[in-house]
């Protein structure tokens, strides 16, 4: 074997599985279209956001790399939903779209066991049941496991008004070939859809009369290991606008005259409908004007993209529509009557590849050795595509190395929530990871990654023994910390006492724990902790940590409860090879979708969109009897 695991694609996916499988010391070769674009934003450059932040915070407790780059990348730096329960508060950065790729670059030139190759992957080697290797510029080279990552190339075409032309994003040459070869293989493919807003020159904006949104005080990171921060005088200010009724008129007027409402021309000149079907949660302007009609006005976020350019990314303002109606659109805009567009807005359509094919693991079905990871999985956005790269290395490697595969549950990370949906549920749109997707949201925190995965990353070889090892000590330093808060009775003393008059506990006489004190509203620990002795010293992460394991301990032994009965059900395995179309009791829906997704466990099975649970009883007494 030339390799022991080749990666195709050069995104966010293909980094983080090119990383794990060198990290666990397997020889890699990472193959992509152009090394100056390895890990590329080519929609806006920020990472993390609403339940995609503890995504980030995931990846790094396991080991992986996103949230190294992005601290060091970073513009602003903001927790979000600070004014909701920490279930749903996560962290965003805006990033320099010039110094993010740069990081991720300088990781790969220094990662032992990584070598990267430019080039065009149109097909594979292998036989019925099995991948061994690639074809690139009619060259074999051969592998253990082959590991696709093509984000939006393959087949992708850009779409601006009724006009279509093949291309890959922000400007470089689409994946051609291997789609077709997959389809020949008979792995099904999909047609998706997503898209970009325009960028615009930063110095024809008149900021005057926009409102700044500024990044979040403190010492904000996404890796455990970063210990350098960007002070908060030192970022970056984004702004917020909005759109208004003349905007919407435009866009109204000029529906038609979009790819997404009037189709694309064909050869003859005939207007077809897009094939790919686009994100319901991150859709073109012209959609939420459609969608939302009452809606007087939407958010737009003006961002930067580097501190070395001078280009604004217009968030929120994706649309097909041909350039001379963009530049009306986006001079009805509040600061942007005079703005320069840059880079118009386009929508592209790519082929990914149907979920069903796939497994937890992330290797198909009908081909061992090969695997897929991020937007190919029929997903959106960087940090899913991160994880789901980061996964599918992971695995690939363990079972190169006679390991078990690494499958993570729904009460254990977002990243399991994310494989779950996709392998159970499908996806017939661009999946994008929600914090109401997951059921268990406070036992997996942004604060709480570590405690959930860093054992996973170093019994898997990605965290080093010295990581590990400071892991350990604050893991014990929180449980001390958490033992004297539960037995630190606290008395009258003065200053206490005045303490909680001034919270307005008048009658407050004593007596009760530090921890019962702290479970009170308005206490805060970082108050609290000034009149407790003996605790040892936390870092604010961790002060962050226990404040949250005291003030929602009952509400967190709930879920955990929750997570013990749904464990049950995953113990029921169900036999591999039955035949659902003979079994009676099913319903025909239910023998169709369970046929089509071959679940390993009654807990999976339970999950599969249109499998009820009168299906399940009767699946659960065939397996009694033995099928």
């Amino acid at each position: 074997m030339d390799y022991d695991i080749i990666v195709v694609g050069g995104g966010h996916a293909g980094m983080e599985a090119a990383f794990a499988s060198a990290h666990m010391g397997l020889s890699t070769l990472l193959i992509t279209l152009n090394k100056k674009m390895m890990a590329n934003m080519p929609c806006n450059p920020s990472i993390g956001g609403s339940a995609k932040g503890i995504v980030v915070r995931e990846i790094d407790a396991l080991g992986g790399m996103m949230g190294k780059a992005a601290d060091k990348g970073q513009l602003q730096m903001k927790m979000l939903n600070t004014g909701k329960g920490p279930g749903v508060q996560c962290l965003r950065a805006q990033e320099d779209k010039l110094d993010y790729p740069k990081a991720m670059q300088e990781f790969a030139q220094n990662c032992k066991n990584l070598t990267i190759l430019e080039g065009m992957v149109t097909s594979l080697l292998h036989n019925d049941h099995e991948v061994f290797g690639v074809r690139i510029n009619e060259k074999e080279i051969t592998s253990k496991a082959v590991i696709l990552t093509t984000g939006t190339y393959m087949e992708s075409k850009i779409i601006r008004g009724h006009t279509a032309f093949t291309g890959g994003p922000d400007g470089e040459e689409p994946s051609l070939g291997l789609s077709p070869y997959l389809k020949d293989m008979g792995i099904s493919i999909i047609r998706l859809k997503t898209g970009t807003p325009q960028r615009i020159k930063a110095s024809s904006i008149d900021y005057s009369v926009l409102e700044p949104q500024y990044g979040t005080k403190g010492n904000l990171a996404f890796s455990y290991e970063t210990k350098e921060y960007v002070p908060f005088d030192k970022q970056i200010v984004c702004y917020l606008t909005y759109t208004n009724e003349k905007t919407h008129q435009i866009i109204r007027d000029h529906l038609q005259d979009s790819g997404r409402f009037g189709g694309i021309e064909n050869e003859e000149g005939e207007l077809n409908p897009l094939e790919g079907v686009g994100p319901r949660y991150c859709p073109s302007i012209e959609d939420k004007i459609v969608r939302f009609a009452d809606k007087p006005r939407h958010q737009l976020f003006i961002e930067p993209e580097s501190i070395h350019t001078d280009l604004i990314y217009l968030q929120g303002f994706s649309t097909s529509m041909p350039e001379e109606v963009q530049e009306e659109m986006v001079h009805s805009l509040k600061g942007l009557e005079h703005a320069e567009i840059v880079k118009y807005a386009y929508a592209i359509e790519y082929d990914a590849i149907a979920s069903f094919e796939y497994d937890y693991t992330l290797e198909l079905k009908k081909y061992s050795g090969l695997y897929i990871g991020g937007q190919i999985c029929g997903t959106s956005g960087y940090e899913e595509a991160a994880a789901l790269g980061l996964i599918a290395g992971i695995n690939a490697s363990l079972k190169i190395l006679g390991k078990e595969p690494l499958i993570l549950r729904r009460d254990q990370a977002y990243i399991g929530v994310m494989i779950d949906d996709l392998v159970s549920k499908g996806t017939k749109e661009p999946y994008r990871l929600l914090s109401s997707r997951a059921e268990y949201r406070l036992l997996m925190r942004h604060d709480n990654a570590d405690l959930r995965l860093r054992d996973i990353g170093h019994e898997i070889g990605l965290v080093s023994d010295e990581v590990y090892n400071d892991f350990l000590k604050k893991k014990e330093n929180l449980q001390i910390a958490k033992q004297i808060m539960d037995t630190t009775f606290m008395g009258m003393k003065e200053d206490f006492v005045t303490y909680m008059h001034n919270l307005g506990y008048e009658k407050y006489q004593g007596g009760p724990s530090a921890s019962s004190i702290l479970k009170r509203p308005n206490v805060k620990l970082c108050d609290l902790k000034k009149f407790v002795d003996g605790l040892p010293l936390l870092d604010e992460t961790s002060e962050m940590q226990l404040e949250v394991m005291i003030k929602y301990e009952g509400y967190i032994e709930k879920e955990k409860k929750d997570a013990e009965r749904l464990a049950k059900l995953e113990k029921v395995k169900i036999p591999e090879g039955i035949s659902y179309a003979s079994l009676d009791g099913l319903r025909l829906e239910a023998r169709q979708k369970l046929d089509l997704v071959h679940p390993h466990t009654i807990g999976q099975a339970s999950r599969i969109s249109g499998v009820n649970p009168t299906d399940i009883e009767m699946l659960l007494l065939h397996i009694k009897k033995g099928i």
